[in-house]
């Protein structure tokens, strides 16, 4: 056989291989669901068009002394008036100074400039402060953080409880302080 006679006989069977192997594939094809359901969607779409959301929003901005704050919750609703409520929120605050403060929450409240973290909250700091409390206050335009009820305090130096807390700046230029009031007991450990 000589080499022409080889390209004609190619010239032939190639596409017919081909056109085999494409009328194998669409004839030989599933059926389509009848499901019309998106299969990577977690959320159920008539629930989300009725109580609209946002899932996994991040926030992040700087207050007028410098504090860096970022936000991230699981989900976010919009609700009357400017406000809004997150599940799983999760609050940084970076400050000028240094302090970093991180604070987790099964719930919050967002209006006014405030953060309300509710359902008991969490807070840790760079200077080796664990902090627990049912609810705390957090402003959004300066580096303030409140705890109006119950607190309990781990720190490097021992365990501590209040009636209140308050994490600010002890002067406009200083650095934070971290002032616990109403009836403070103190258990020091060296």
């Amino acid at each position: 056989m000589t080499r022409t006679r080889i390209v004609r006989w190619l010239r032939v069977l190639l596409p017919l291989i081909a056109l085999a192997i494409l009328s194998t594939l669409f004839l030989l094809s599933k059926e389509p669901d009848e499901d019309p359901t998106i299969p990577y969607a977690d959320v159920d779409a008539a629930d989300m068009a009725r109580d609209p959301r946002m899932t996994s929003p991040d926030y992040a901005g700087v207050t007028a002394d410098g504090a860096a704050i970022t936000l991230r919750a699981n989900e976010l609703r919009n609700g009357d008036g400017g406000q809004g409520s997150a599940d799983g929120l999760r609050m940084t605050l970076r400050a000028a100074d240094g302090l970093a403060a991180d604070l987790t929450a099964p719930d919050a409240m967002i209006e006014d400039g405030m953060i309300r973290l509710s359902g008991g909250v969490r807070m840790t700091t760079s200077t080796g402060w664990a902090v627990t409390t049912p609810n705390i206050d957090s402003a959004t335009d300066r580096a303030l953080i409140e705890a109006p009820a119950e607190v309990n305090a781990f720190a490097p130096f021992g365990q501590l409880s209040a009636g209140a807390m308050q994490l600010t700046r002890d002067a406009p230029d200083g650095d934070h302080v971290l002032n616990f009031t109403d009836g403070v007991n103190l258990i020091y450990q060296p």
